[in-house]
């Protein structure tokens, strides 16, 4: 169980040195703190998929904005191992070695909750666990976390955390969203069991829960292609209908709704989220305010209820 309050909502950084350079990202940063946001989820990889760029730029705008507004106590910082391509895998040499360089572009002396960012099965999960458990005793992290793990390997993790007496996964980070809900079949059922709350990504699916992409519309957007293709599946377009009638019914933002639906889901303890501008941070923080009734909260699931076989 995580002991990490994450407010109403996890700001996503990986749109910062991307879609969002240092002074936008300065103004972002300042607004969800002041508008009541606790955490910020970014990883050592943002954004090394930009041309010119190493990884670490978004942990480096984070890091400034730390240092200059000294209000790393305001906020519960997480961040990522084992994705970018110099500090690849979950090796004990690696995890060590890329703390440091996390730390340092955060200008902090620890991080809340650092995160395995993909499963690394080449590497002995005693052996990234006895790392992570090191960092933790050593108080450079607080918490650790899986992304994207398989849930049999998020129960084998556990099983020898509890006999070696290590420092569990106590937060998982995976795709969720009212649209991408595959891991409600088997992975949700695990994390219940192992008591691991999660805090999904792509919780408005590159956008399309916001509502602004329609069928015969055009936006203009980094992300405008992905978002955009979910409109091929009947499925998505008949939920806007859904999300516009719920959003009216509560006076608030479709976005508000679809991030609501998510933390009303029982192992969620926030969605995360990012925002380029200021302007935009209104909708994400609102969906703390928003309380969906039980049958706002089925007729949203049952407009894209996943099947299993």
């Amino acid at each position: 169980m995580t002991a990490l309050d994450f407010g109403p909502v996890v700001l996503g950084g990986n749109v910062f040195g991307w879609t969002v350079d240092k002074e936008e990202g300065f103004r972002v940063l300042d607004a969800f703190v002041d508008g009541g946001g606790r955490a910020i989820d970014t990883a050592d990889v943002y954004v090394a998929w930009i041309p010119g760029n190493a990884g670490g730029e978004s942990e480096t705008i984070i890091g400034e904005w730390l240092a200059s507004r000294g209000r790393r106590d305001d906020v519960v910082i997480a961040t990522k191992v084992a994705s970018l391509a110099t500090r690849k895998g979950l090796s004990a040499a690696n995890i060590e070695a890329a703390v440091e360089d996390s730390l340092r572009r955060l200008q902090t002396d620890r991080i809340d909750l650092y995160f395995a960012h993909r499963d690394d099965e080449g590497v002995p999960q005693e052996e990234t666990l006895a790392a992570f458990d090191r960092l933790v005793r050593a108080g450079k992290v607080r918490e650790i976390g899986a992304s994207n793990f398989a849930p049999a390997r998020l129960r084998s993790a556990a099983a020898i955390a509890q006999a070696e007496g290590l420092t569990p996964f106590t937060v998982a980070q995976d795709q969720w969203s009212l649209v991408e809900r595959g891991m409600e079949v088997d992975l949700v059922p695990t994390l219940e069991e192992l008591d691991v709350a999660e805090i999904p990504y792509s919780s408005l699916a590159s956008g399309f829960l916001t509502g602004k992409y329609r069928p015969g519309t055009t936006t203009e957007s980094a992300r405008a292609g992905k978002a955009g293709g979910y409109l091929e599946n009947p499925r998505n377009v008949d939920l806007l209908d859904v999300l516009d009638d719920v959003a009216a019914d509560h006076g608030v933002s479709v976005t508000a709704v679809a991030l609501a639906w998510l933390a009303a889901q029982r192992t969620v303890a926030a969605p995360i989220a990012s925002a380029r501008t200021p302007e935009q941070l209104g909708d994400l923080l609102e969906a703390g305010r928003v309380r969906l009734t039980p049958e706002d909260v089925a007729q949203l699931s049952a407009a894209t209820e996943p099947v299993s076989g």
